[in-house]
């Protein structure tokens, strides 16, 4: 068994190590630069809209409270269970 090989190995890669950072050194350097689609564009400005947006759209809760004290405001038993149909399966879906 003959320990001095193990040095000729380490040589062997010290030689790639060296070219690889005279390659490196030849690249020629260039800035990084990000261009931003059009459609990325409205995106983040639809997605703002939408996130400045209201939760609670005040004016129709106003104008319901007023109804249901003024006792005009009647939904049927079957637009309720319309609208809960179409919430599960729209939830699934």
């Amino acid at each position: 068994m003959r320990i001095n090989k193990i040095n000729n190995v380490n040589n062997a890669y010290k030689v790639n190590q060296t070219d690889r950072i005279s390659k490196l050194s030849k690249i020629k350097k260039e800035k990084d630069s990000l261009a931003i689609s059009d459609i990325a564009k409205e995106l983040q400005i639809a997605k703002k809209a939408v996130q400045d947006a209201p939760d609670i759209r005040q004016d129709k809760v106003n104008d319901i409270k007023k109804r249901i004290q003024s006792g005009s405001y009647n939904v049927s038993a079957r637009e309720v269970a319309d609208k809960i149909v179409d919430s599960y399966f729209d939830k699934r879906g």
